[in-house]
């Protein structure tokens, strides 16, 4: 398998988890999506959507995250991301499409962008955008985790699908400042998700297109 992703892409960084919650050896392939590799004619005719994630896979190049991650959990059923139970099943797509869905749509790099150049807004107006549709989202995930009184993962003693989706959209509303001091229930699942060796590999930081990465 090769991921071709960037490292601090949150869709990326939910394939990067999922592969290594399951286990799966990969080769991972930066993109920069900064000088818009993705946008190039090499990337397109193999990924029409020009985005990242792209997953090599058995003679086939994959994109969309959230289908890569049903894909994935339904064709390698170890360790799976979503419980036996429909009723438990349908808690955890409620949560992480939400999330996948609500708050990646309109927050995502080429929506920003997109503000910023035609549309002529500061950096401080989108800041106020990014935050405004997390707090849209996240405050009524924050309560459906509270009214089912969830533990360390939302399902279970092991992370899955609504971890994978969770953890990389915390990591990029820190970045944007966002205050998640009224959200005990996320950053309860958030440290105890970000002890685990798989999402520690998956970790923005660890990655070898990231600037932040330690020598080895």
């Amino acid at each position: 398998m090769k991921l071709h992703g960037y490292f601090r892409s949150s869709t990326s960084y939910r394939l990067r988890i999922a592969l290594q919650l399951k286990g799966l050896a990969f080769e991972n392939v930066p993109v920069n999506l900064v000088s818009a590799e993705q946008k190039g004619a090499a990337f397109t005719t193999r990924n029409p959507f020009g985005s990242v994630p792209m997953l090599e896979a058995d003679g086939r190049d994959r994109a969309q995250s959230m289908a890569l991650l049903e894909w994935l959990d339904e064709a390698y059923r170890a360790q799976p991301l979503l419980p036996a139970d429909l009723e438990a099943r349908y808690t955890v797509r409620e949560l992480a499409y939400a999330i996948a869905t609500e708050i990646h749509a309109v927050n995502n790099l080429p929506v920003l962008k997109y503000l910023k150049d035609p549309l002529g807004h500061s950096q401080d107006d989108i800041n106020v955008w990014y935050r405004h549709w997390l707090k849209r989202t996240l405050d009524p995930v924050e309560a459906r985790l509270a009214q089912l009184q969830t533990g360390d993962f939302l399902h279970g003693d092991a992370p899955g699908l609504f971890e994978v989706v969770l953890i990389p959209q915390l990591y990029n509303a820190r970045r944007f400042d966002y205050d998640l001091s009224a959200s005990p229930h996320m950053t309860r699942i958030e440290a105890a998700c970000l002890a685990l060796p798989a999402f520690a590999a998956a970790h923005p930081d660890n990655q070898t297109d990231s600037p932040e990465r330690k020598p080895a």
